[in-house]
């Protein structure tokens, strides 16, 4: 889940050479465009050419639509709020997995892990609202981040639901039919920009872009998901989307566009050393 984190991380630096260029639902479609058939050459090469068709495909269907719920809410919520609101939102979702992961699974978190996961989460909203106490204080609940809590919630059941719905399926043809799922989902929801897209004046930079999203952030990050998704309980797994902050720092300060402030990093160590203690606590 580190690499998936970082992995993670890195589309927000990358997906930004898109925003000039192609609207939200057609990017995200296309990365699935390429991720989807990816996914499908890796899961033949590992299981000697055939990846079997899937069981129950309901079990997909619920689990592409979830994660399309998260998308879709993602960037719709960004135009009727600011990245700092929907970032702060974000930080629920450890939460919110731990009581689906309890719902749906029977996931008890040992009061270790709940503690850490607290301390984590409070770091990585001080990391999120660099630092200001005041504009913490001045946070707003609107339209926007009660579209988002909407996306948050469906991520968060999704990792239990994927430890439920797996009847014993190779991770890697699981990963495929549920990556297609949400593609079709994606692609139903944002079909007229897709069509209204100018495909042919992207510029370079978009193609790369695209690649890193499809490759990485697609293919990528839903195997380390659902991969760890099988071994670890809901609220572990999804807890380490607190390092976002903590890697995109990273980056940034190493692509010489400036590191964060002290209080900033402060909130980012805070993260880390919460992450930390939960790893090594047990998982039940």
């Amino acid at each position: 889940m580190l690499l998936f984190a970082a992995l993670v991380s890195g589309s927000y630096t990358v997906g930004a050479l898109t925003v000039p260029h192609i609207g939200p639902a057609a990017v995200n479609a296309l990365r699935f465009v390429f991720a989807v058939p990816l996914m499908g050459v890796a899961a033949a090469l590992v299981l000697s050419g055939r990846v079997p068709p899937p069981r129950a495909p309901w079990r997909f269907a619920i689990l592409g639509a979830l994660m399309a719920v998260f998308f879709v809410t993602m960037f719709v919520a960004l135009r009727l709020t600011d990245p700092v609101s929907t970032g702060a939102v974000f930080t629920l979702l450890p939460v919110l997995a731990a009581v689906f992961g309890l719902l749906f699974v029977g996931e008890v978190p040992r009061p270790l892990v709940v503690v850490s996961l607290a301390f984590a989460g409070a770091g990585a909203v001080w990391a999120i609202f660099r630092g200001d106490l005041d504009a913490l204080l001045s946070f707003d609940v609107g339209a926007g981040e009660l579209l988002f809590f909407v996306g948050v919630a469906c991520h968060a059941a999704y990792a239990p639901l994927v430890k439920r719905f797996n009847r014993g399926e190779p991770v890697i043809a699981f990963t495929f039919w549920t990556l297609l799922a949400t593609g079709v989902c994606i692609g139903l929801y944002g079909a007229r920009e897709i069509a209204q897209t100018d495909w042919a004046a992207l510029p370079g930079p978009v193609w790369l872009a695209v690649a890193y999203l499809s490759v990485f952030t697609t293919a990528g990050s839903f195997f380390l998901l659902q991969f760890a998704a099988l071994r670890l309980p809901a609220a572990k797994v999804l807890a380490y989307n607190y390092l976002t902050p903590v890697f995109v720092i990273l980056y940034e300060g190493l692509l010489g566009h400036g590191w964060a402030s002290p209080g900033v990093l402060a909130g980012a160590l805070a993260t880390v050393a919460g992450l930390a203690v939960m790893a090594l606590a047990p998982d039940r």
